[in-house]
């Protein structure tokens, strides 16, 4: 299955000069979260894939307008075409805005979904806006990651782990896939395409 990862950034190929090759064979898209509401809107137009969502710490704005003809996969697991996908949206509280989560609030939320992970045998794809500590975070409070996840790949070993929220421009040594394990981890800052 060929997925398109997108957060943070709208692709200019894709928003400003829309290069259709970059959608070509694309059978699903996930959005890491900080785009705006037009851009997913904009993308529904022009791939009949689904968009899946979960929300960034900068997106308060989807309570008033949603983007249109996309799916907030907000803890819960979706399944598309077999593959079990688990959202977890917002990042690391640092001040009183939407989308942020002290890691207790992280933790709270998995514990709430033990019986969907259950029902489901676990997921495949960790879906989320911010990285899991030390694995692809930054040392200020408003982009560490959440132990939280870590934990959840470790007991379920999916095969991705999708994330935003550290820009490529935030460190001299961006690096947008790790491993974990089993796990392949990327940081979807922009655009990226993966096969799965």
């Amino acid at each position: 299955m060929k997925i398109l990862l997108i957060a943070d950034q709208a692709d200019p190929l894709l928003w400003e000069h829309l290069d259709r090759r970059k959608l070509e064979g694309v059978e699903l898209v996930l959005s890491c979260g900080d785009l705006p509401a037009a851009y997913l809107s904009f993308l529904t137009c022009f791939t009949p894939a689904p968009i899946l969502y979960v929300h960034g710490n900068h997106d308060g704005v989807y309570l008033q307008s949603p983007p249109e003809g996309c799916i907030c996969i907000e803890d819960t697991i979706y399944v598309h075409n077999g593959i079990r996908i688990l959202g977890l949206g917002g990042c690391m509280r640092y001040n009183q805005g939407a989308h942020q989560y002290t890691e207790w609030q992280m933790r709270w939320r998995v514990l709430r979904l033990w019986f969907p992970l259950l029902r489901h045998g676990g997921f495949d794809i960790l879906l989320t806006h911010a990285p899991a500590l030390d694995l692809g975070d930054d040392k200020d409070r408003a982009h560490r990651g959440f132990s939280t996840f870590l934990r959840l790949i470790d007991k379920y070993h999916p095969k991705l782990f999708v994330h935003g929220h550290v820009h490529q421009s935030y460190r001299y040594d961006f690096k947008r896939v790790r491993q974990r394990g089993d796990t392949q981890v990327i940081n979807a800052c922009g655009s990226y395409i993966v096969e799965l």
